[in-house]
């Protein structure tokens, strides 16, 4: 019997998929993850970006990052997958490193860390859980080390 806990694992491992995906810069890969056109419309919103929508639009937001970004890794934490039938709903936080074209002379550009809370929504089909949905907030850092102060302190 296929439960829950096998149905959640199959989500995590597309989730994964996705970001591993961008890590590597492989388009092809990125592009069979995403939901295709019988399925429904994708969407998809970065960090500072406009809503995108269709596989058109999407797809090619992705090949423009992966073609400006030398460098990228995704530490994933909270992860956290919510199931309701054939959709699944993955939140979790990015903890982004990446890196762009190199300075002239150096290898790779400055790395810039950057967090962002995501939220990626799946859908069953035949060929597997495919992503239908993708929106990245950043989160704003503290503008100084100090703790943030509590409310009437």
């Amino acid at each position: 019997m296929s439960g829950a806990g096998t149905e959640t694992e199959a989500v995590e491992q597309a989730n994964t998929a996705f970001y591993e995906a961008m890590e590597r810069g492989d388009f092809d890969a990125l592009s069979d993850l995403w939901l295709d056109a019988g399925h429904g419309e994708i969407s998809c919103v970065h960090p500072g970006w406009p809503l995108l929508t269709g596989r058109g639009e999407v797809l090619r937001s992705y090949a423009l990052i992966m073609a400006n970004t030398e460098y990228i890794q995704f530490f994933l934490t909270d992860v956290r997958v919510s199931l309701a039938g054939d959709t699944a709903l993955v939140t979790c936080t990015e903890n982004i490193l990446s890196g762009g074209p190199a300075e002239e002379g150096d290898d790779l550009g400055p790395l810039v860390g950057q967090l962002v809370v995501a939220t990626n929504v799946f859908r069953r089909t035949p060929e597997g859980w495919r992503v239908w949905s993708h929106h990245g907030s950043p989160v704003l850092a503290e503008s100084s080390g100090d703790e943030a102060e509590e409310p009437g302190s």
